[in-house]
């Protein structure tokens, strides 16, 4: 096992989705392809030329076989991926935005990814590894995979990688009131957060970044994005200081905005691992979701390649 800048942590599923401009009830042909949080970011960092890492489980069928040769073929390393025999690979399935709102409906309940538990990660080479990703629809699958999630981020401290958590509240998969309070306490935990300011109201009541922030001590680096507004960052030093960094959004004609969150999360990393300055990577966050944002894709190969600085 070759040494991984970022190993990300999550769920993949298939995702169908029509051919054309039209309702699931009308479509006549659809699409196969696949989407995940945490295979999302692994892919963008992988096509910038980050060795990127995704490890989860799906299930021993034809959508397992298809996202696993899609990830390899974008460069991700899958050989932590378990093939689950008992349970299924999850499937989706977008219902385009025609004037009355995009739907998502997912079958996910008993998936292969929703066993994945601490001892999963017995075999992953976490000493190798300079960066765990995970988010908060990994701890929502399940019991098992809320207990990794904490396990990865309290194995950090002994360990020596840093951990980024985006929060990622999907109110589709656990209700408010057991989303809260689980999701800060993980998020306390991170090196790293990454959160929404319209999931940080429906969660804990903060209406503005400052408050996010003063709820929110634990990690160095919070960023808080404001839908098409901006992205604010705290940096906390050593010495208790505080620096604040906000740069405006792009300004980009909306396809779809599935996927998008992802694409800011892996430019914003890549950017922090090369070492830019809050500005800089807050920027690449916003120009990797401008460019997913183009798409129906939950990932748009295409953004390019820079080099990074170690």
């Amino acid at each position: 096992m070759t040494f991984l800048d970022v190993l990300c942590v999550g769920e993949t599923m298939a995702m169908v989705t029509p051919a054309k401009a039209e309702s699931l009830s009308q479509a006549e042909e659809c699409l196969l392809g696949f989407g995940g949080a945490e295979s999302n970011v692994a892919a963008h960092l992988a096509e910038f030329g980050y060795r990127a890492g995704w490890a989860s489980r799906l299930g021993r069928d034809p959508f397992g076989d298809r996202i696993l040769g899609s990830l390899t073929s974008q460069g991700v390393d899958v050989s932590m991926v378990v093939r689950d025999e008992a349970a299924p690979t999850g499937v989706y399935f977008k219902d385009p935005d025609l004037g009355h709102g995009a739907r998502t409906l997912y079958y996910r309940k008993g998936s292969a990814a929703s066993r994945m538990s601490p001892e999963d990660s017995g075999t992953w080479p976490l000493e190798q590894t300079g960066w765990i990703h995970t988010s908060g629809i990994n701890a929502a699958l399940s019991n098992s995979c809320s207990a990794l999630t904490e396990h990865l981020l309290a194995e950090a401290r002994t360990t020596g990688y840093q951990v980024s958590f985006d929060v990622n509240y999907r109110a589709a998969l656990w209700n408010v009131n057991a989303a809260a309070p689980r999701l800060l306490e993980l998020a306390r935990m991170a090196s790293v957060v990454l959160v929404g300011l319209d999931e940080a109201e429906i969660l804990w009541g903060c209406t503005t970044a400052d408050e996010v922030s003063a709820l929110l001590e634990g990690p160095r680096h919070l960023v808080i994005k404001d839908s098409a507004n901006e992205a604010v960052e705290f940096v906390r030093e050593q010495n208790a200081e505080q620096s604040v960094c906000r740069v405006p959004a792009h300004r980009v004609e909306v396809v779809e905005p599935v996927g998008a969150g992802d694409a800011f999360a892996a430019g914003y990393l890549a950017g922090l691992l090369r070492g830019d300055k809050p500005a800089d990577r807050l920027a690449l966050g916003h120009s990797f979701a401008a460019w997913t944002l183009g798409t129906r894709a939950d990932f748009r190969p295409g953004h390019g390649t820079r080099p990074r600085k170690y």
